[in-house]
């Protein structure tokens, strides 16, 4: 049994204050729920909440073609959908059907734009909260995140320590560094300096619809296409490892049949155009067609504010009050989220007396590696979901008696479609 909806929440009032009078969050739901095996999947940065196949889908579902996490999530699956009800919600501000800025304000008529309310994590976990009680969920079986979805994870943790039984943060920490914060400022001045970003105010009347694409500046269009895709580009860069960018690309030339527009520099053509620059450029193209600027201006923001320990003495005070089961899963090549920032949350957790298991997965994917590697992701996440802590798949190395559940393997990442 598969759900694809839409719920209005009505009037939504932001941390920052703010409020609008109307707060739709789109959604899915897979399997039947039995009263007490709901499950929680909360997406990514510009993910959606189509994370797994639905026989109903056909081709593209909310403007994201794959199931983001459809090789983890569905019948028979480490997230078994025969087993658990899983609930998936769009974050607000996004632009996949939960309201955000290219979302019309219904007091004006018009997109909202930048006068859309700053967005946090805790809005996103509010907003969940308040779907799961339209629902009819009440205490969830298990809440699970990867990247930004882990910190949403942790904040469910300290803002509704009473809810969940068995959590799951993958590749995430308990804050950003400095140096990912700064990529990310780099990213959100690309597209505040593309002229057509106007201050964010850049929709039309002919592309209101959060889904539509949108147009290429160079051939006269509205949007701030340019500055969204060098965003992308930074972003992509910070989510693979030099081991897997050597692998992809090396220094190798793309080839005479490659084409790009047009070289980027007038001495440009006289230089190869290398792999990794068709790489970027292809996915930075596909990226602004299903993509809102502003959407990812508010998501970035939202994860480098959010820090675990805000309102508290430390991130053990956060957490102390939860009296579940938290797995936190980390990757070797994740120079985004490291091995060392989900030791420094797990070991905060162990000071707090919460039940913590940190398994280490030996991975060269970088920060990808939980999306395109669920051969690896699945078998902790189900053993947690079966057993708790105490299964035999959750380990606190890298290495594993057993050998581990098939999965078959997955060829997608947070920037592809």
């Amino acid at each position: 049994m598969t759900t694809k909806a839409t719920v209005d929440l009505g009037e939504f009032t932001f941390e920052s204050g703010e409020s609008i009078p109307s707060l739709e969050v789109a959604y899915e739901t897979y399997g039947e729920f039995t009263g007490d095996n709901a499950v929680l999947v909360c997406h990514a940065l510009t993910g959606s909440a189509h994370v797994a196949r639905r026989p109903d889908a056909g081709g593209e579902t909310a403007g994201q073609a794959r199931a983001w996490w459809g090789d983890v999530v569905g019948p028979g699956k480490a997230i078994d959908t025969t087993e658990y009800y899983v609930v998936c919600a769009n974050a607000p501000g996004s632009c996949y059907g939960t309201t955000g800025p290219s979302s019309t304000n219904p007091e004006t008529g018009e997109p909202y734009g930048t006068d859309f309310p700053p967005v946090t994590i805790g809005d996103w976990t509010r907003s969940q909260r308040r779907l799961l009680d339209e629902l009819g969920v009440g205490r969830l079986h298990a809440v699970v995140g990867g990247s930004v979805g882990g910190m949403n994870v942790l904040d469910w943790l300290r803002r509704y320590p009473d809810d969940v039984d068995y959590a799951a943060s993958v590749a995430a920490a308990a804050r950003l560094d400095a140096q990912c914060l700064a990529l990310d400022t780099v990213a959100r001045r690309a597209i505040t300096s593309d002229p057509n970003w106007n201050g964010g105010h850049y929709y039309d009347a002919s592309a209101t619809d959060e889904s539509e694409s949108s147009s290429d500046s160079s051939d006269g269009g509205s949007e701030p296409t340019d500055g969204l895709a060098r965003a992308r580009q930074i972003g992509h860069i910070m989510y693979l490892s030099k081991a897997s960018m050597a692998r992809k690309f090396g220094r190798r030339s793309a080839g005479r049949e490659a084409t790009r527009e047009k070289p980027t520099d007038p001495a440009g053509a006289f230089f190869p155009y290398r792999e990794v620059e068709s790489y970027l450029d292809y996915q930075a193209e596909k990226f602004t067609e299903r993509y809102d600027a502003n959407s990812y201006l508010y998501l970035t923001r939202a994860m480098d504010d959010f820090d675990l320990a805000a309102g508290y003495e430390s991130d053990a005070d956060a957490l102390a009050a939860f009296e579940g089961e938290l797995l936190i899963l980390s990757f070797t090549g994740d120079w985004h989220f490291t091995v060392e920032q989900a030791e420094v949350l797990a070991d905060a957790c162990r000071d707090a007396g919460v039940d913590v298991s940190h398994h280490v997965i030996e991975s060269d994917h970088g920060h990808d590696a939980f999306l395109v590697e669920p051969e690896k992701v699945g078998p902790p996440l189900s053993a947690l979901l079966s057993a708790g802590l105490d299964g035999r798949a959750i380990t606190d190395t890298a290495e594993e008696e057993d050998e581990p559940e098939a999965f078959a393997p997955v060829h997608t990442s947070l920037f592809s479609e």
